[in-house]
């Protein structure tokens, strides 16, 4: 192993290479070595053509994080999970400069595994009925895309998909301490995403490993068991500067990120969601404590939450003292226990029970493992098939909205009913207002892409769709109206901004008024009973 600069490692980087970039959302962007390499691209023109691969795609919606990679030439090809936090390459992808592959998230999370073990690549059931499947659009996110990547194949009878393992010649990854060996812990970081599978996988490929840190020591002075990369794997490590190794792009540093910090109340408190945001939250942990309530063990139940309106979920429940009541929230990264993070420390867990590899994690999705996840939803469409992925010019890339809508037990989307400018207020004696309607309508006759399907791989039959207005029941083949916000009506506020028509419950009842007040959800859920919800036909 060798100790070099963060210029001397991009200057390693050769054309055509497929490389493999560490993070996740907002969390453990590898700074130093993006930001080198794109200087050296800006200055010199080189490397050209690059391929990249990635899980959850680090950045900060702007310029940081593999945004740094966005310039004409520097890339070639591109697959990667969730995309949504690196606009500029979705202006790349719009404008068909590059090669561009949506999968799902534990799917690269897996493929990493699968090539370390010199597998051909991934078999799996995720992404069936979606537009990832090759009859559906292979994933494929543009015109210029047209090479497969994924086969559709039989194994004693039923259909698996196959996502074919590329050749990896680089990793770019991100630890907190590295030894003279080259040895790397990641104790002051929020995740360990897929850091040892994308090291193992990239070494069996015959590549280069490169790990930026924040601090080096001397041999012996890594306990091995906090070792997450071991030195074998590691061909260069590099020093970052602290203003290049923030912990998340929100905040320098937090100790209860990492557990060093991991009694009492959390450093930061979570920002309470206003308007809309919070209606859907609040009527959103309403359902959380009614499966609460009604789980038929003391085992708690294993909580997933979404980006976007999902993450309020984390904030009322922490600012209402529930968390702990009967339930865990877990982030894909590999966090488990305490409140997801939002805003711009989206992927980080305060004061976290455990912390796991992503891919430790998602094999546990995947199977099940998931009691009830709180999802966001671009658009739905009649047969009740959910897009969240190409909306309109934005690439959000489905992340691990696949994996997770396919496997959960319990699915609640989440999302305001309109979208582009809609503005709400609630007072008691008028109800809900609708004072802006939003522009874009998100109920519409068929979906751009199909992201979720309930007639296809969901494990979940009785999904539930939440908007500030309304509640829905999703079915196999229909979508129905189950409650109805106070001072909105079905001839105002719904019927005329939809684009199909929906089943009315002949029982359709008011939304429950603590969705809109400001009464304790903490006293609610010790002292209300809840009704149960028939599964759907």
């Amino acid at each position: 192993m060798k100790i070099i600069t963060a210029e001397q490692a991009a200057a390693l980087v050769q054309d055509r290479w497929m490389m493999t970039i560490g993070g996740f959302g907002h969390c453990g962007s590898p700074e130093a070595l993006l930001g080198a390499l794109e200087r050296r691209f800006l200055n010199h023109g080189s490397p050209r053509a690059l391929s990249m691969i990635f899980a959850s795609g680090a950045g900060d919606r702007a310029s940081k994080g593999i945004n740094r990679l966005a310039h004409e030439g520097l890339l070639s090809t591109i697959i990667g999970g969730f995309w949504s936090l690196a606009p500029r390459l979705g202006e790349m992808v719009r404008d068909n400069q590059i090669h561009a592959y949506n999968w799902p998230q534990g799917v690269v999370s897996h493929m990493y595994r699968a090539i370390a073990g010199g597998l051909p690549g991934v078999i799996t059931t995720v992404g069936l009925g979606t537009f990832i499947e090759p009859r559906l659009g292979g994933g494929r996110l543009n015109k210029k895309t047209t090479d497969d990547r994924i086969d559709l194949i039989e194994v004693d009878g039923s259909n698996f998909l196959l996502y074919k393992a590329p050749r990896l010649d680089c990793a770019l990854l991100r630890g907190t301490t590295a030894d003279n060996s080259g040895n790397v812990t990641l104790e002051k970081e929020a995740s360990f995403q897929d850091v040892l599978a994308q090291a193992q996988a990239v070494k069996n490929s015959g590549g280069i490993v490169i790990v930026q840190v924040q601090d080096l020591v001397a041999d012996g002075h890594l306990n091995p068991q906090a070792v997450k990369i071991p030195g074998v794997l590691v061909d260069y490590v590099v020093l970052a500067a602290p203003e290049q190794h923030w912990q998340t792009y929100g905040e320098q540093f937090n100790a209860s990120y990492c557990g060093i910090q991991n009694k009492g109340e959390p450093l930061v408190h979570a920002d309470l969601p206003q308007g809309a945001r919070r209606i859907i939250a609040r009527r959103a942990i309403l359902e959380l404590l009614r499966h609460t309530k009604l789980r038929r063990t003391e085992q708690p139940l294993l909580v997933n939450l979404g980006i976007g309106i999902p993450e309020s979920i984390a904030a009322v429940a922490e600012r209402s003292g529930l968390l702990g009541q009967g339930f865990v929230f877990s982030v894909e990264s590999g966090a488990i226990g305490g409140y997801p993070a939002g805003g711009n420390s989206f992927g980080a867990m305060a004061n976290p029970q455990a912390i796991l590899n992503q891919a430790e994690l998602f094999d546990f999705y995947n199977g099940g493992g998931i009691d009830i996840a709180f999802l966001g939803f671009g658009e739905i469409d009649r047969n009740c098939r959910i897009n969240v992925s190409g909306l309109g010019n934005r690439i959000n890339g489905v992340g691990g909205f696949v994996n997770i809508s396919q496997a959960a037990k319990q699915l609640i989307f989440c999302g305001t009913f309109t979208a582009s400018g809609l503005k709400v207020s609630y007072n008691e004696g008028d109800g809900l207002q609708i004072e802006t309607e939003g522009k874009i309508r998100k109920i519409v006759e068929k979906v751009s892409q199909i992201c979720y399907d309930p007639n296809g791989q969901a494990r979940c039959r009785a999904a539930l769709l939440i908007t500030e207005r309304a509640v829905f029941k999703i079915h196999r083949h229909y979508l129905e109206i189950i409650e109805l916000a106070p001072g909105c009506t079905l001839a105002r506020d719904i019927i005329p901004h939809i684009d199909i028509e929906i089943a009315v419950n002949k029982q359709l009842q008011p939304m429950p008024t603590e969705a809109f007040s400001d009464a304790s959800l903490a006293q609610l859920f010790k002292h209300r009973t809840f009704k149960t919800f028939k599964k759907a036909a």
